[in-house]
């Protein structure tokens, strides 16, 4: 009898326990279904309320993370280098690495986190994540745009940066200034304009009118032309491929234009 006396308390608590893990789940739901609301309309501030409330509840609810890190992350600023607005980010990013964590192939998450630390100027962090990107979804353009204007954007700064100091004008050629600096700046930058140039054209092999990585594209052989040291013919010819780039750049902007409804004007009924 005692046995069966304590086997039926133990069965009691645990149909107490189970009793209130569903209910807790029944909240959290509710509370997710509470912060998309408040999410649809622009209120941030009481989404993330909702979420933070949803995740509490049941930290297994995954798309309430989701929810969550995507709300921190609409309140973020990016640029806005204050405590408070870098927090908002640091918070997303936490919750999209909890997401990971749950969940290692969700790329939404990856996405976001990549996104987030591009505009943090976090660029290292920001290419291996959109690298990560690519590899789970390798028939999306997108990440490897990316990482082409990262790599873009950590060859030209420098680049400019050394030639300003070198009083240099727009049109002057950094090796006929100074051939030492130019082989430095080669060898620091020739693997990101290689690897730019990679991924752009693997993003427009995916996306034939993506227009914006053509643009690129015309950056990054400029960038290849500006650091041809020794070689003013290859220097010439990664002009003339950039120069074609820009005019393939505006031919598709052209046409998608004309895609678009109302493109040709107003086409009169010619049956009155």
């Amino acid at each position: 009898m005692k046995n069966t006396a304590k086997l039926l308390v133990v069965l009691a608590a645990g149909l107490v326990l189970l009793l209130g893990t569903g209910c807790n789940k029944l909240k959290a739901r509710d509370q997710l279904n509470k912060g998309v609301q408040s999410f649809k309309n622009n209120k941030f501030e009481q989404a993330i309320d909702h979420f933070q409330q949803a995740v509490t509840l049941d930290p297994t609810l995954i798309n309430a993370r989701l929810y969550l890190a995507t709300a921190y992350a609409q309140q973020y600023v990016g640029g806005v280098d204050t405590p408070d607005n870098l927090r908002m980010a640091e918070q997303a990013i936490e919750q999209y690495k909890l997401v990971l964590q749950a969940d290692p192939k969700n790329i939404n998450s990856v996405k976001g986190i990549a996104y987030l630390y591009l505009q943090m100027k976090k660029f290292d962090l920001a290419k291996e994540f959109y690298k990560k990107a690519s590899e789970l979804d390798p028939n999306d353009p997108e990440p490897y745009y990316s990482i082409a204007v990262i790599d873009w954007t950590q060859t030209y700064q420098p680049r400019m940066e050394a030639r300003a100091r070198e009083g240099m004008k727009t049109e002057d050629s950094l090796a006929a200034k100074n051939k030492k600096l130019c082989a430095e700046i080669r060898e620091k930058n020739t693997t990101n304009i290689q690897e730019g140039i990679d991924n752009l054209n693997k993003a427009i092999q995916l996306r034939p009118d993506y227009d914006d990585a053509m643009a690129y594209l015309n950056l990054m052989y400029r960038e290849r032309a500006d650091v041809e040291c020794d070689d003013p013919s290859a220097r010439a010819t990664d002009l003339k491929t950039a120069d074609e780039w820009v005019d393939k750049t505006m031919a598709t902007k052209k046409a998608k234009a004309e895609k678009q409804p109302g493109a040709g004007g107003i086409v009169m009924d010619q049956n009155k």
